[in-house]
């Protein structure tokens, strides 16, 4: 169900219920902006009053980042409400996250949550996180820097065009003009020679086997949610967004590094370089947030497993959420 090649396992571990002996996960997905930060203390406070505490874990890709507390939304002593939140501001700027190194943390966190009989909550809208976490991830050796540095010099056009030759399936499936993903396909494939297709077959390390997992999807009406992005943004001006670029560009980072392509940092940066005014930064940022938000939005509408509860947080109470949580969790 996924556009490059991974898809959720759609299996009895992955569609919400509880069986057997496998210990319980709770997993609140969806676009950002759209109130899974707030449900998710919700939930753990409601799991705690059934008996059961909760830690949260976050399954977000800028909110790992100890440099992004404002820009990321990161969730606040006050708004985490006494609850334990793990894996938020974990990572220091200079060290990207990958998806796998952020999933072999998260599984650390889910075992001692476990171990300690509380229930893990992961909540986040970062797919690939969620993906490579229950999946895994393909074991796809390191790629020769040669080839890398190959494909990697070639157009867009010329990429797809070698990439229809040795690997018809992924040329078939990719978007032509995406470069990202077209030099990944063809760099895997003349490195390893194996298509990708052969290394996402053999993915390891998920946990969708060893838990029950009850996922649920946040996907709210998309005016609603980007009136929630606009007002976002402007509150993050405000509260010390300004400020927080200020340090990361003090640091004189990798422009490359993951946090300094986060949405608001090259926006304000340009504002802080004279380019760009605060009218402008404010639009620019905003736009950029209600972007991101459509990706997840259509991405959360049409790859996770259909059994996963989908809701509409603009015309769903938050309490029928938790009670339909509660009760898939068996705590009712």
């Amino acid at each position: 169900m996924s556009t490059d090649g991974i898809s959720f396992d759609d299996g009895s571990a992955g569609n919400g219920s509880i069986s057997g002996a496998r210990p319980r996960v709770a997993l609140i997905a969806g676009p950002t902006a759209s109130g899974k930060s707030d449900l998710a203390v919700e939930l753990a406070l409601a799991s705690e009053r059934a008996g059961l505490p909760a830690t949260v874990i976050n399954a977000d890709s800028a909110q790992v980042y100890a440099d992004l507390a404002v820009l990321s939304a990161r969730p606040s002593e006050a708004e985490m409400r006494g609850v334990p939140h793990v894996l938020f501001g974990t990572w220091d700027g200079a060290q990207a996250c990958s998806a796998a190194d952020w999933a072999a943390r998260a599984r650390d966190e889910i075992a001692k949550a476990h171990a300690s009989r509380r229930l893990p909550i992961l909540v986040g809208g970062t797919g690939l996180y969620l993906r490579t976490l229950i999946d895994g991830i393909a074991p796809i050796p390191a790629i020769d820097p040669a080839v890398r540095e190959a494909v990697r010099a070639l157009p867009v056009a010329a990429a797809h065009a070698a990439l229809a030759s040795e690997d018809p399936q992924a040329a078939m499936r990719l978007n032509p003009a995406d470069t990202t993903r077209v030099a990944r396909a063809l760099e895997v494939v003349r490195s390893t020679g194996r298509p990708l297709d052969h290394w996402h077959a053999r993915r390891e390390g998920g946990i969708a086997g060893a838990v029950a997992l009850t996922a649920t999807v946040l996907v709210p009406e998309r005016e609603w949610l980007y009136a929630r992005c606009d007002r976002r943004f402007a509150l993050m001006m405000e509260n010390g967004a300004v400020e927080e670029v200020e340090a990361l560009l003090s640091r004189d980072l990798d422009p490359a590094l993951p946090v300094m392509r986060a949405i608001g940092v090259p926006e304000i940066a340009a504002m802080l370089a004279g380019r760009a005014d605060r009218a402008a930064t404010l639009e620019a940022g905003a736009q950029a947030t209600r972007r991101y938000a459509k990706r997840q939005y259509t991405w959360f509408r049409h790859q996770p497993p259909t059994a996963w509860t989908r809701f509409d947080t603009e015309s769903v109470d938050n309490k029928l959420i938790i009670e339909t949580l509660l009760r898939d969790l068996r705590l009712t």
